[in-house]
């Protein structure tokens, strides 16, 4: 049991020290003796746990997509029967929660890999509400449901990137609320247009 605490702690320490190191300097120009000093934890205490930096960034952005999938998890049934904005709230107040990690993550530090890691898993799962929601209500989308669930999650990810950017930005509730409306009605509504006859 101490010996698990003390492993979440160094485990901890490192991913917290990237996260920083990161923010200050970029990935490219970091070691794991930097990772290691910020940490207060030997080098050879990094190496029983990752392979190097790509290892530890790698396992940090895979910890963190797990916990906004256990937040999104009971939101995912619900919002299969129609669109209701809660797993953007949801996923919006994750990031503000954990805003240096996706600050780093989506400015594609570490040559882009946990972006695309962020991507695929949030593709994966909104490709798979659509699914369900189409069988549910027994409609044949006129898209491919993986295509829009690109579409869809590329909207998504530019619109969190200035979010998670913006020096004083909306509250979550209010940026859902507003995706919540471009997802229903669509852009040319949202242009100011009206329906088109």
């Amino acid at each position: 049991m101490a010996e698990d605490r003390r492993t979440r702690r160094t485990r901890r320490a490192l991913g917290d020290a990237l996260v920083r190191l990161v923010l200050e300097r970029g990935c490219a120009a970091l070691t794991v003796e930097d990772i290691t000093e910020r940490a207060d934890v030997a080098r050879a205490t990094f190496y029983s746990h990752y392979r190097d930096k790509d290892d530890l960034f790698t396992q940090v952005t895979t910890e963190m997509l797990d916990e906004l999938g256990e937040r999104l998890r009971p939101l995912v049934a619900e919002n299969a029967a129609g669109f209701t904005g809660k797993p953007v709230l949801e996923m919006f107040r994750h990031a503000q929660d954990r805003r240096e990690l996706y600050r780093i993550v989506l400015r594609g530090e570490g040559d882009g890999r946990p972006l695309r890691m962020f991507t695929e898993r949030f593709v994966a799962m909104t490709a798979e509400v659509f699914r369900i929601r189409a069988e549910r209500n027994d409609l044949e989308p006129r898209i491919s449901p993986d295509l829009l669930a690109r579409a869809w999650v590329g909207e998504q990810i530019s619109v969190l990137q200035w979010w998670i950017e913006h020096e004083a930005p909306p509250p979550p509730e209010e940026v859902a609320r507003i995706l919540l409306d471009l997802a229903v009605h669509g852009r040319y509504w949202a242009s100011g247009f009206d329906a088109p006859a």
